[in-house]
């Protein structure tokens, strides 16, 4: 495989960074001969649709499209014919087209069809039996999602229960649709700035993610109180923002635990992300156990951050790889209860020597996940 002479799209939806925009970085890296990267917004905000042309690792050319409907699903037809119109006003044929959801994968397959891209892969980041409370949209969402499952060249999964979701709500059996694979999410493990152990905060407590009811957030809140009789320095660090962030800032406010609790927003840069967790000395990924959930399905990208910064986590048992990551000993399975929460992180905090080899572990564990390594196994056959 010589990515050096590799001509590759990827259209991705986008919010903050994430797989694509890794693949992108590692294509970048390896000086790709050409790079075609499509954002679309994931959410309505003061975003836009764009589009860049990476040249032997240097960006040449980017252009935006500002123009957004007010209903997401409105803006679905406008991106897929910017996509279609940025990739054939290059007026040549890739190698590959990476499509990140269904929609972008049904664009490739479409410029297959045109014969502008000889290989489709639909890139699976998440899945869910109800993506959307409209029956109309939701069968169409796993319409579409068959659709590129049977005319894709491959189909990255980030885990494996993709597979089975599949199976198991739609029927689509996993021997009738072999070209399925698992592509983890990773890390950067070489770039990762982790703080030594004496520099931790052997006290604080981190979040980072979107803030919505079922991440459990919430709990910890209530749980300060009886955290801080034994841990009177603790201190919890909520990095993100959305739609139940009013309601968190009001709750600390009549649980009266101000001082132990910093909001900071969304921290959209990545370096200046990395800044603020790497501090921590414990972190929490808490879910409402709801197999409809994304999170049933997917490889929350947020776990693989705290264990590469050498940061063990609470989580409850959602996530696919939790009960292996509580076999490893870097991180705690925990129920989805104030009290257990509580419990768990004096468990820890309250024992150093513990929290060290935890901390060790963590490390240990994430080096499985480098996204040199994965990238390069993923598209090592494709580029044949």
């Amino acid at each position: 495989m010589d990515i050096s002479k590799s001509e590759i799209v990827i259209a991705t939806h986008y919010l903050v960074y994430g797989a694509p925009q890794a693949l992108r970085d590692y294509l970048l890296n390896n000086k790709i001969k050409e790079l075609l990267f499509i954002g679309h917004p994931l959410i309505i905000d003061e975003t836009k649709s764009f589009r860049e042309i990476i040249i032997k690792g240097s960006v040449i050319s980017k252009r935006y499209f500002p123009l957004r409907a007010k209903h997401s699903f409105l803006n679905y037809f406008p991106e897929f014919c910017l996509s279609l119109f940025w990739v054939l006003s290059r007026k040549k044929k890739y190698n590959l087209f990476i499509g990140v959801d269904g929609l972008n994968a049904f664009v490739g397959i479409i410029l297959r069809k045109l014969g502008r891209v000889n290989k489709v892969v639909f890139y699976t980041i998440d899945y869910v039996p109800i993506r959307f409370p409209n029956k109309f949209f939701n069968r169409f969402y796993h319409w579409l999602d068959k659709f590129c499952l049977k005319n894709a060249d491959e189909t990255w999964n980030v885990s494996p229960r993709i597979a089975e979701g599949r199976e198991k709500i739609k029927g689509l059996k996993k021997s009738d649709y072999p070209r399925q694979k698992v592509v983890p999410i990773g890390v950067w493990l070489d770039k990762i700035k982790r703080t030594s152990w004496e520099r931790v905060k052997k006290h604080q407590l981190l979040f980072v993610g979107n803030l919505l009811k079922k991440q459990g957030v919430q709990l910890v809140i209530q749980a300060i109180p009886e955290i801080s009789k034994k841990i009177p320095d603790f201190h919890f660090l909520v990095i993100g923002g959305g739609e139940y962030e009013n309601n968190l800032k009001k709750l600390v406010q009549k649980v009266r635990v101000d001082k132990y609790v910093t909001f900071t927003g969304w921290i959209k840069e990545r370096k200046e992300l990395e800044e603020k967790m790497r501090n921590s000395a414990l972190a929490v990924a808490m879910y409402e156990k709801n197999k409809e959930s994304f999170t049933y399905y997917a490889d929350p990208t947020k776990i693989k951050d705290y264990l590469s910064m050498g940061i063990p986590v609470l989580l409850t048992d959602l996530p696919y790889n939790a009960k292996e990551i509580e076999k490893e000993k870097c991180g705690i399975i925990v129920d989805y209860k104030k009290g257990d929460i509580a419990d768990a992180i004096i468990k820890l905090m309250g024992d150093e020597k513990k929290l060290q080899t935890y901390r060790q572990n963590a490390l240990s564990y994430a080096k499985r996940f480098d996204w040199n390594k994965i990238f390069k196994e993923s598209l090592e056959k494709l580029l044949l």
